[in-house]
């Protein structure tokens, strides 16, 4: 293959040389398929074009330095599309199943995996589709899940280091009771004119309140909002956000270093307590927030008043980061060696 400059990765496409697929069809889960092709073929009436029957993951695999690939809590992302295909009426895949495919797709691109000194991973996406043709507003009767695989850079090009948000109040990503809390692709085409609006006026991200009131923090762009005071790991409680396996996590860490975890709803005015602050996810596991700027009314709330990542924000990030790699003891049973 063409050499890859894995220290200057981008996040972004890269092919790799297969993915794998699972047809359901007749009520039943079939064999595990593999491909080298991109495409795939779909009905011109299936669900996911028209009634958007579509859910999807995202998870990392890690070379470390002792030469063995880790998954990070592939379990945990099973679980969470099992949610959503509860939730948008789609059929199940087992765990079971949900590990086999990811192990599989992993092991035959493993070369694709990038050195343990580059920083970066390799990226796996799930993807699960109705396949089933349907004019009539209802589930789908076949699906597809497949999983492709791609290394990547940080999402960030900075890497771990302060970025400003933006609050938006011209619109919003999901409603309360609505698919906020579902990973689908419906949430995300939600937030591209904000994200759009927000990054050219020169800010990472955009920065959500709730739908209803207006009032309380809900995401930062595609990733959950966490502060920090008084020893106290604070993230948002709200019917409309999206679980984060990466602040789910971070919680976990927070409590084992001492610190209180705390899970409420936050008034936008708590930000101007808040020591430090976070965006976190899969892509960058911790973006620390330099500042978040309310234009509407005038007001900015500086968190990071050194420019730099706070030492809680960073020990959190650190840890997590060397669990993934292997230079932390896994104590949680998070971490899947590949064998």
């Amino acid at each position: 293959m063409k050499e890859i400059d894995w220290a200057n990765l981008s996040f972004g496409y890269l092919k790799t040389d297969y993915n794998v697929r699972i047809n359901f069809r007749e009520g039943a889960w079939g064999e595990l398929e593999i491909s080298s092709s991109e495409q795939i073929n779909l009905h011109m009436a299936a669900t996911c074009l028209h009634y958007g029957q579509e859910a999807f993951e995202g998870l990392k695999a890690f070379r470390g330095k002792d030469g063995k690939v880790r998954i990070f809590r592939l379990e945990e992302n099973a679980a969470r599309m099992q949610s959503t295909c509860r939730g948008i009426m789609m059929a199940e895949l087992s765990t079971e199943r949900f590990r086999e495919a990811v192990l599989k797709v992993v092991k035959m691109n493993e070369r694709f995996i990038p050195p343990y000194e580059s920083g970066a991973s390799l990226y796996i996406r799930p993807l699960l589709i109705g396949t089933g043709a349907q004019v009539g507003v209802r589930p789908a009767d076949e699906y597809m899940f497949l999983i492709f695989v791609t290394p990547v850079g940080p999402y960030f090009k900075g890497g771990f280091s302060v970025n400003p948000y933006v609050i938006t109040r011209k619109y919003d990503r999901a409603a309360p009771l609505g698919t906020g809390i579902y990973k689908i692709g419906g949430n995300y085409a939600a937030s591209l004119r904000a994200s759009h609006e927000a990054h050219a006026a020169g800010y990472s991200a955009e920065f959500y309140l709730d739908a209803r009131e207006k009032k309380y923090i809900d995401e930062c762009g595609a990733a959950n909002f966490f502060g920090i005071k008084d020893n106290t790991y604070i993230t948002p409680q709200s019917t409309s956000i999206l679980p984060s396996i990466t602040n789910k996590s971070l919680m976990q860490l927070a409590e084992d270093m001492g610190m209180k975890v705390e899970r409420r709803p936050v008034a936008e005015e708590e930000l101007s307590t808040f020591e430090e602050a976070g965006a976190c996810g899969t892509a960058a596991v911790i973006s620390p927030i330099e500042r978040i700027d309310d234009p509407e009314n005038g007001h900015s709330y500086i968190i990071a008043k050194d420019g730099k990542p706070g030492p809680l924000c960073t020990k959190l990030y650190n840890k997590l980061r060397g669990i993934q790699y292997g230079d932390e003891p896994d104590t949680h049973g998070w971490v899947t060696v590949l064998e």
